[in-house]
């Protein structure tokens, strides 16, 4: 199993910066996919960004050009800086971890608490 603790969310104006955090209490690395996802009040969870354990990248399309996904494995950490950042960016953001477990075929998901992004126009 593996447990995820995010940081770094906040209040920021409309073409400001901030960089989340994801802790994770496991080598990342042994991690097949680690996620960033984001749910604005009345709207489903969506994907961010995320990155397989082959280092393949995937960003969702409103975030591409604005938010870099990277993470540092000597810190079992990840982030997301999120840059440009405009009013629809604003919700609690959620770092997820795919994980096989045991005999498993399929990946478990295990989430963080998440942070709360709030971008003023």
């Amino acid at each position: 199993q593996v447990q995820l603790v995010e940081s770094g969310g906040g209040l920021v104006q409309a073409g400001g910066s901030l960089r989340l955090s994801c802790a994770a209490s496991r080598s990342i690395s042994s991690i097949n996919v680690m996620g960033w996802y984001r749910q604005a009040p009345g709207k489903q969870r969506e994907l961010v960004a995320a990155v397989t354990s082959g280092g393949s990248t995937n960003y969702e399309d409103s975030v591409k050009g604005r938010f870099t996904f990277s993470s540092d494995n000597a810190k079992n950490t990840v982030y997301l800086q999120m840059n440009s950042l405009k009013p629809e960016d604003t919700a609690v953001y959620y770092c997820a971890a795919d994980l096989i477990i045991g005999h498993a075929t399929t990946p478990f998901r295990f989430w963080g608490q998440g942070t709360q992004v709030t971008v003023s126009s």
